[in-house]
């Protein structure tokens, strides 16, 4: 059973950065491609971007494309989500997920962390 927590979320000015971390435990961490997704009042979650196992490839949404880039340490079980640029509409909560095969942009990720707040004041 793999757990992930979510930290580094908080309140920041538009224009401003923050970078989120997702740690994770009782798996092969290595082993899963690894996805952030968020999810706004109101609104359905969507995908923010993930991160391949093996090769690291990556892949974006187009509304974050070149503003937020997703890395991962395998020796510290982390992935992480550089987030620049923001705006107002990057306001939600957001959510790492793991799974060991599949598309990286689909929801069905096999497991989910609790989910940080990110607010980005205009």
């Amino acid at each position: 059973q793999v757990q992930l927590v979510e930290s580094g979320g908080g309140l920041v000015q538009a224009g401003g950065s923050l970078r989120l971390s997702c740690a994770g435990s009782g798996g092969t961490f290595s082993s899963y491609h690894m996805g952030w997704f968020r999810q706004a009042p109101g609104k359905e979650r969507e995908f923010v971007g993930a991160i391949r196992w093996g090769n690291s490839w990556t892949q974006y949404a187009d509304s974050v494309k070149g503003r937020f880039t997703i890395s991962r340490d395998n020796t510290k079980n982390t992935v992480y989500l550089q987030m620049n640029i923001l705006k107002p509409e990057d306001t939600a909560g957001y959510y790492c997920a793991a799974k060991p095969r599949g598309s990286l942009d689909s929801i069905e990720y096999d497991y989910w962390g609790q989910g940080t707040q990110v607010t980005v004041s205009s």
